[in-house]
Order: C-alpha cells, then sequence, then structure tokens
C-alpha cells in the first residue's frame, strides 16, 4: 500500500481559502481522502486545516464553511473566517523588540537562524488575540487533547531560540493541539507570542512556508504539498504593494525548492501545489484580506484541478 503524507503551508486567510480550494482538487484527482494520510503536516493557516484533518473533519465540511453553509455532518463550528482573524491590519504593537534573547539566538547563531526568524526576534510583540482560533480547534478536539491522528504535526518556532518546533512528533515538547495551532499561527508583529510550558512559540512559517523537510526521513512514498506563499508561475502586480509581497514569495519558493529537493532525494515522489498568476491576481498583495475569500477559493477550485490534471503545471519530482 502506497504510504502518504500531506503538507500544507502558510498563507494567512487567503492562504487557508486557496488551501482548502486545492484540498477538494487533490481529493477529486486522486480520488482519495486527504484525512488518510500517514503524516499531517500544517504550518500557521496550514496548521488549522491540518488540525481539522487529523481530528476527523473532511474536507467538505471545509469548504462549507468558507461558503458559509451549514453542514448537518458538521461540529458546532462559531469561527466567523471574515471577522474572527482580526482584520486585515495588526493592531498597534507592544513597543520594542519581540525577542532579545531571540536577537542574541541570532547574533550567536547567524547560520541557524532563517531571515524570518531573525525578522520575527526584532519585530515589536504584537498584540492580536489568537482566542478564536482556539475556540475553533475546540470544536473539532476536546481542550487538553491531541488529534485522533497521531502523526499530525502542528510546526511553530521557539521566539527566544529560533529553533523549530513539530508538536506532534516524536520528541517534540508536549502540548494540547489547540496551543499548539494558536502558536503555529501567531504572526510576529500581529499576534502576542504563545507560552507552551516555559517556552514562548510564534508561526512556524518563520522557519519554513511549509516545513516540507520534516517528512525527508519518514520513509513516505509520496507527499503532496500544498504551498499557498510558494509559486511558480507569477502575475504582474502594478502596486508597490503587489510586487513587494511577490519578493518575498519568490524567498519563500526558493527556500521550498530546497525542501522538495531534500525530500525527493530521499526517495518520496512529490507533488507541489502553489498559486499561479491568476490566483495570485485574486489574492492580491495581502494575505490578511478577507474581502478576496470566496474569489480565492473559487479560482483555487479550478486552477488547482487544472494543475493537477496538467502535470507540466504542478511540479512533480
Amino acid at each position: 500500500m502506497t504510504s502518504r503524507g500531506v503538507v500544507l503551508g502558510a498563507g494567512g486567510v487567503l492562504g487557508a481559502a486557496w488551501t482548502i480550494g486545492a484540498l477538494s482538487a487533490l481529493r477529486e484527482h486522486e480520488q482519495w481522502d486527504p484525512r488518510e494520510a500517514d503524516v499531517l503536516v500544517g504550518t500557521s493557516a496550514g496548521s488549522v486545516l491540518a488540525s481539522f484533518l487529523g481530528s476527523g473533519v473532511g474536507v467538505d465540511v471545509l469548504l462549507d464553511h468558507q461558503r458559509g453553509i451549514v453542514n448537518a455532518e458538521a461540529p458546532d463550528i462559531s469561527y466567523d473566517p471574515d471577522r474572527d482573524s482580526g482584520g486585515s491590519r495588526p493592531p498597534l504593537p507592544r513597543p520594542g523588540i519581540g525577542s532579545p534573547r531571540g536577537l542574541i539566538s541570532t547574533a550567536l547563531h547567524p547560520r541557524r537562524i532563517t531571515p524570518m526568524g531573525a525578522l520575527a526576534a526584532v519585530l515589536p510583540q504584537g498584540r492580536g488575540s489568537l482566542d478564536p482560533i482556539g475556540k475553533l480547534v475546540d470544536a473539532v478536539c476536546p481542550p487538553g487533547a491531541w488529534a485522533g491522528h497521531a502523526q499530525t504535526w502542528i510546526v511553530a518556532m521557539d521566539y527566544d531560540s529560533g529553533r523549530r518546533a513539530a508538536f506532534g512528533r516524536d520528541g517534540a515538547p508536549h502540548a494540547a493541539l489547540r496551543d499548539a495551532v494558536m502558536a503555529s499561527c501567531a504572526i510576529p508583529g500581529w499576534y502576542a507570542p504563545v507560552r507552551i510550558g516555559d517556552r514562548r512559540y510564534v508561526d512556524g512559517g518563520a522557519c519554513s512556508p511549509t516545513s516540507l523537510d520534516l517528512v525527508a526521513s519518514s520513509g513516505l512514498d509520496e507527499v503532496f504539498v500544498l504551498a499557498p506563499t510558494a509559486s511558480m508561475d507569477y502575475d504582474a502586480p502594478a502596486t508597490v504593494a503587489g510586487r513587494l509581497e511577490r519578493r518575498f514569495r519568490r524567498l519563500a519558493t526558493k527556500r521550498l525548492i530546497t525542501e522538495v529537493k531534500k525530500v525527493s532525494g530521499a526517495g518520496t515522489k512529490v507533488t507541489l501545489l502553489t498559486p499561479g498568476a491568476e490566483d495570485l491576481a485574486a489574492i492580491g498583495a495581502n494575505l490578511m484580506d478577507a474581502s478576496r475569500r470566496q474569489q480565492v477559493l473559487d479560482t483555487s477550485l479550478r486552477t488547482s484541478l487544472a494543475s493537477l490534471r496538467e502535470p507540466a503545471l504542478a511540479a512533480t519530482a
């Protein structure tokens, strides 16, 4: 039997919408339920979706929730993706450097800390609350518990050391699923860091857009990677903000390609789905702009399926 993994990357409100569309396309094309993956890896927005899949919630429920449709088989989900993310702009952060210890760690170990990890330490601490995300996870997993799928890995970054933590993976610190997901979603400078045990954690996207490399030693036959902050086909935005976002996206893509090579070099087939030019036009420059959510979802449902049907459009290694 083929062993498979699903890796869901960071991407904010719009990245989540795009990923749900891509998950639906993946299920349709492969005639396979992503809940059946041997390993589920989620980072930031992807951590929320991985926690749902790992808790037995299917793609239909995710789609209906995005569309505002009440699914009779769904858990009681009160989260409003247009309101509960806190808006398209962050609240005023706390004054000062967010993590002086993280800055010291960067100075002492410059090769170990990613550029985004170093930036996370310098940015002031955010004030945004992730309590709505915690309550969202509580709807599918009892408070204090972990997902029913034991190999659900939720990626965050230790705020003070810059080290990556994959909660749920062997050797990782113990955490409840809600706390791990909140930590994985704690965008530096936007949301307050999340304390787990005696450590503080922030968004795992500061370490990697997907953390695909974590599965390199898992011996999987195949892994599907859905990476909303990377791209293999770009648009040409007219705005300064759009062009700046695409520069950051190219950096994320470069990191992701390195990880794809590592995993495929270990003998695992990697199928990579990323937003294309049409998706990027729908996304715009701000991944937290919920006003574009439905357009991004509808576009992804179509473009992701087209990419899977045309192997030349989906990166496969």
